[in-house]
């Protein structure tokens, strides 16, 4: 578990960068309580992962960047994707239940939005609709999406959002968590995740990492 102190500067960055979660929590105390919980969901999912693979110890560079699967594209597979896989269900799980305690309004856990920059569109993405799209192998239909891992929003608008969260599992866990930058075959391409975060949702965007806690 962090320091007092190392927490305390957390809070601040959050209140800081989100003045709103001063109102919308109560103060400095209860933003510094929601961080703390979803950094603690985090290290608790890294460890029952590497646990139930390696036992007491992460795995090294050359375990995390093994090929283990080709998919049906014929993308490379690695086991850090995997593991990051198995990491992100458990966390979601953990980050529900923290929420539901502290959270006391709207929130949407890996909702997909379909964004367009130039028009400044946003819209929701339904589950079903994503489970037919893949399931049908249109996932081109999919190329124009996002799907942070959380999204607070202060009231029911559920396309705004006051604070914008991504887990991140670097593997091997001495790596630096960081936003995904988007390549040329995308839609976002020069931007990063965090970037396409704050223009389409409009709240601020924080990486939660195992190591790092929260960061930018």
């Amino acid at each position: 578990m962090a320091s007092g102190a190392s927490q305390a500067a957390v809070a601040s960055i959050l209140a800081e960068s989100v003045p709103l979660l001063l109102v919308l929590l109560d103060g400095d105390n209860a933003v510094s309580e929601l961080d703390r919980r979803l950094v603690e969901c985090a290290r608790w999912a890294e460890r029952e992962v590497n646990g139930r693979y390696f036992g007491d110890r992460a795995p090294t560079r050359e375990e995390c960047g093994a090929e283990v699967e080709v998919d049906g594209c014929d993308a490379r597979i690695t086991r850090a994707m995997l593991l990051g896989q198995e990491k992100h269900v458990l966390v979601y799980r953990c980050a529900r239940e923290v929420l539901e305690e502290l959270w006391p309004h709207p929130y949407s856990i890996e909702q997909r939005y379909r964004y367009y920059p130039n028009a400044g569109v946003l819209e929701t993405v339904s589950r079903k609709e994503e489970a037919r799209l893949i399931e049908e192998g249109c996932t081109g239909e999919l190329w124009r999406t996002i799907k942070p891992d959380l999204v607070l929003h202060a009231d029911h608008d559920l396309l705004r959002s006051v604070l914008t969260l991504d887990f991140k599992f670097p593997c091997p866990a001495s790596n630096d968590a960081r936003w995904k930058a988007y390549d040329k075959n995308s839609a976002y391409y020069r931007y990063t995740q965090g970037e396409i975060y704050k223009q389409a949702l409009g709240g601020e965007p924080f990486l939660i990492s195992p190591r790092m806690g929260v960061a930018r």
